[in-house]
């Protein structure tokens, strides 16, 4: 790692004695306007059309060193609350001897929607654009303040353009900014790769306490953190800001990340965070343009399941909506474009193919012992079928229980058939026990929605996924197929931005895992119902639905989301109904 200099190390430290007021730091020399360093001009304009935080108006300040050519896309650096650390000062020395690439800065003040009379007062929005835990803030920059600076053009007509390439773009700011800075990297890693976070406020505002656990549990992201704090910063009703975020720093160490902290005694303001600035900067930027890499977690959930350099691949795409995976003994993997009425299958050997031309719409899907493909209809056929199918071969089926409209289904070793019915969002569901002799009966009802269903690996548990919450249900299985001991079982993560987890499909890996998808990505219990895993999913049009484990080996893990189908190698195996009930070892306690 970098050595830091010798100044810094007093300000991580600290006086041994107690500090003046105001604070004092030394100042970097950087920090202070040097005779003959080219000095970069400033733009400064009004942006009050913003589809994202709409009704708001705000200042757009834009830094565009002297050494900027506009046929060279220049690197980024985004800055919330305006203008602060002198930055421009601090940019036109580091360019100058190249210890950061040539930037164009960015610095965006919060929102208001402005009082219509002089009785009112202006709304202010700086804590809703930056404390919270969303996507808006990223897509803002993205979407709306990027290509209004790039509309903009320097006084002598040079036009701004900025790089696509997240690995050139660094963001920051200061107590509710450093969040929002942290949260647009966060949420968008492929766009933002580097992270000034000072004095943050990583407290019970609007949830960014979270980040501590979030950071632990989800697989690494290429991003690059330098922190500061101090001592004596707040400790109000939202948290305790100096011990806040001594957690996100242990949590990004427990985690894999590349971060750097220079702690301290000052309070809730930017004078240490400006001593330190050009210092993080030549951090953040250090040994660029090398990409910055993922890091390796301490996460032994993540650590047991992934494989180093092994990520998501396209399968197939342009579908209406893709759910219901299931596997057979073969290792084939099969899935439902239920829209679209058609059934795909995907060879041991990577092959798509269409499988049934019409599947009247089936959702969920799932393998006996014998080899037959079961699929429920019902949820989205127009008129529905109600029923439950029985696949012998791709050419017919025969009715395995008419009346019977459903959503997912899964079938035990022994043959019994277990299905959910959501009937809306509002109103109670049922779970039905369908035998091997026909017999039907409802086994469970008043879940809110309940939607994917499954087997524990010794197939003496049923698992359901209630999406209207967050929570994942437990049944015991009697011997007769009923089902004993009903229990909120799993606590799911719900983002910022949903009212529920949305939990859909979900299976189990031959340990006892349980692999749930939600709008969170993968969210991996324990055999206790412990959250210990997030694996996030490629973005497409809408969340992912379902998974299941294919290949011969079952050691790779399918997931259908939305319009697409992903698969991923991973050092697991999945546990399968058709194969004999598996006991796994007893889980931690």
């Amino acid at each position: 790692m970098k050595r830091i200099p010798f100044y810094l190390l007093v300000l991580c430290v600290g006086t041994l004695t107690a500090q003046t007021s105001p604070e004092t730091y030394p100042v970097d020399p950087a920090s202070v306007e040097q005779p003959g360093t080219p000095k970069g001009e400033m733009l400064k304009f009004k942006f009050e059309n913003s589809k994202i935080f709409p009704g708001t108006t705000r200042e757009i300040s834009i830094y565009v060193p002297a050494q900027y050519k506009p046929n060279k896309p220049a690197c980024v650096y985004v800055n919330q609350d305006g203008i602060q650390w002198k930055a421009p000062t601090v940019f036109d020395n580091l360019i100058a001897k190249n210890e950061m690439p040539i930037t164009i800065g960015v610095f965006i003040t919060p929102g208001k929607v402005l009082a219509q009379n002089e009785t009112a007062i202006d709304r202010f929005n700086r804590s809703f654009e930056y404390d919270g835990l969303s996507d808006a803030y990223a897509r803002f920059i993205l979407e709306e303040v990027f290509p209004f600076v790039e509309s903009q053009k320097t006084s002598d007509g040079r036009a701004i353009v900025l790089s696509k390439n997240g690995n050139d773009r660094a963001i920051g700011g200061s107590s509710s900014g450093a969040v929002c800075a942290f949260t647009a990297a966060w949420e968008r890693p492929e766009e933002f790769s580097r992270v000034f976070s000072a004095i943050g406020t990583y407290t019970g505002l609007r949830g960014a306490d979270r980040y501590a656990i979030l950071i632990r549990k989800h697989e690494p992201k290429p991003i690059r953190i330098f922190m500061q704090g101090g001592s004596n910063d707040l400790n109000i009703y939202a948290g305790d800001w100096w011990k806040a975020n001594e957690s996100m720093e242990r949590a990004l160490q427990f985690a894999g990340y590349d971060v750097q902290h220079v702690w301290g005694e000052g309070g809730h303001n930017g004078q240490h965070a400006t001593a330190v600035f050009p210092e993080a900067m030549r951090w953040l930027w250090r040994d660029y343009p090398k990409p910055i890499a993922l890091g390796v977690t301490k996460n032994p959930f993540l650590t047991d399941i992934l494989l180093e350099n092994e990520g998501w691949e396209l399968v197939g795409e342009n579908y209406g909506f893709t759910e219901g995976t299931a596997v057979n003994s073969k290792g084939e993997v099969f899935f439902q474009d239920i829209p679209n009425s058609k059934t795909y299958k995907i060879g041991v050997d990577g092959t798509l193919q269409e499988y049934l031309a019409d599947s009247k719409k089936a959702s969920g899907t799932a393998f006996s012992l014998a080899g037959d493909m079961l699929t429920i209809t019902g949820g989205w056929s127009q008129p529905p079928t109600k029923q439950v199918h029985r696949y012998k071969t791709s050419k017919a089926y025969e009715v395995v229980a008419d009346e019977t409209p459903g959503n997912d289904i899964t079938i035990a070793h022994n043959g019994n058939i277990y299905l959910t019915q959501p009937d809306g969002r509002e109103r109670p569901s049922k779970l039905y026990l369908i035998k091997p002799n026909g017999e039907r009966s409802v086994v469970d009802e008043g879940l809110k929605f309940a939607n994917g269903l499954c087997l524990s690996p010794d197939q003496t548990q049923l698992y359901v996924t209630e999406s209207a919450t967050h929570w994942v249900w437990a049944y015991q299985i009697q011997a007769d197929g009923s089902l004993k001991h009903k229990q909120k079982f799993g606590w799911l993560h719900v983002r910022d931005v949903d009212e529920n987890a949305w939990s859909d499909g979900l299976k189990c890996d031959r340990e006892g895992r349980i692999y749930v998808t939600s709008l969170s990505g993968i969210q991996v219990l324990d055999q206790l119902g412990r959250v210990n895993a997030i694996i996030p999913v490629p973005k497409t049009k809408g969340q992912v639905s379902n998974l299941c484990f294919g290949g011969p080996d079952f050691d790779i893990l399918y997931i259908s989301c939305h319009d697409k189908v992903f698969r991923r190698k991973v050092n697991v195996k999945g546990a399968n109904n058709f194969e004999k009930p598996i006991k796994p070892n007893n889980p931690r306690l």
